[in-house]
């Protein structure tokens, strides 16, 4: 993971520069298993500075910038809420769709058992991006 002050998303995509958005790197998935409840792709995911907040304040574990895999850490947006409706963030607009739990793999990035089980419910969003544009550090997440 590698902080960016603006970048490009594109539709249909992901992240200009993002691993999945070059198509290498190690890959998830969760698109082709057929017991998913959504098929649709996650093209961006978010998580909530609060919740991270919440694990380091209730374990002592803090999850250190990037090990947490999400695209983009936001500040007062209730991201479980976004599921099933769209919101724009810069000049880009996506669509929640389902609730990104927590892996194992970004448990043993950070290198704590357990850590998983304390973001579940917590870990994220999950988003389609169904118009492209750029966004930046510190813009607003509207619906």
């Amino acid at each position: 993971m590698k902080e960016q002050r603006t970048v490009a998303a594109v539709a249909g995509r992901g992240i200009r520069g993002d691993r999945y958005f070059e198509h290498c790197g190690l890959w998830n998935y969760l698109d082709e298993d057929p017991t998913r409840e959504s098929k649709e792709a996650s093209e961006i995911t978010f998580i909530e500075s609060e919740a991270l907040t919440a694990v380091e304040r209730e374990t002592d574990i803090e999850v250190p910038a990037g090990a947490h895999r999400r695209n983009v850490t936001t500040r007062d947006v209730p991201l479980n809420h976004l599921v099933g409706r769209t919101f724009a963030v810069g000049d880009i607009r996506c669509e929640g769709i389902q609730l990104c739990e927590p892996c194992g793999y970004m448990q043993s990035l950070v290198g704590e058992p357990g850590l998983a089980d304390t973001l579940v419910h917590r870990g994220g969003l999950n988003a389609s991006i169904v118009e492209s544009g750029q966004f930046a550090v510190g813009d607003e997440i509207r619906w």
